[in-house]
């Protein structure tokens, strides 16, 4: 299992205002191409976002559907990315000062990714979280009126 941390210099509820908009998931989350729907109801347990992954042509259609959510402290998703498998990806936030400390983990549970030996697979999870990390970072902080030099925000652990 993949672990990823990293402090933000925004609030939990920045954080969670990111995750609960749908429609950015895209823009946060490395190898998602293009949102195609959102459900109303969004990050509510059981609703899903339509979501394609890949770069095109090669485009795989993608759902992640909220199996836990306890805004603003915890996440809990399953993308399903077929023919590869589908995965856990679980998100805690905790405030820390005047920021917060998100962790996200994330593990194969389904398909062919699940046959991967667990090393070999964290070790791309890794990779790819600490800069789906980054991202979701410079989008909460952006929208976080903290005040906080663009320099002095975030820190990957």
């Amino acid at each position: 299992m993949s672990v990823n941390v990293r402090e933000m210099a925004c609030s939990p509820e920045d954080v969670f205002a990111v995750l609960a908009d749908g429609w950015v998931f895209t823009t946060w989350v490395v190898g998602a191409a293009r949102m195609r729907d959102v459900d109303e109801n969004w990050p509510a347990v059981g609703s899903a976002l339509q979501h394609s992954f890949g770069v095109w042509p090669a485009l795989i259609n993608d759902e992640t559907t909220v199996l836990e959510c306890d805004s603003p402290r915890h996440l809990v998703m399953q993308p399903k990315g077929w023919p590869l498998g589908e995965a856990r990806v679980v998100i805690d936030v905790k405030p820390r000062g005047r920021g917060c400390v998100v962790r996200i983990e994330e593990y194969a549970v389904a398909g062919p990714a699940s046959w991967v030996p667990r090393p070999l697979l964290d070790v791309a999870l890794h990779r790819r979280n600490a800069e789906t990390l980054q991202r979701l970072a410079f989008i909460a902080e952006g929208r976080s009126d903290n005040g906080a030099p663009m320099g002095e925000r975030a820190k990957e652990h």
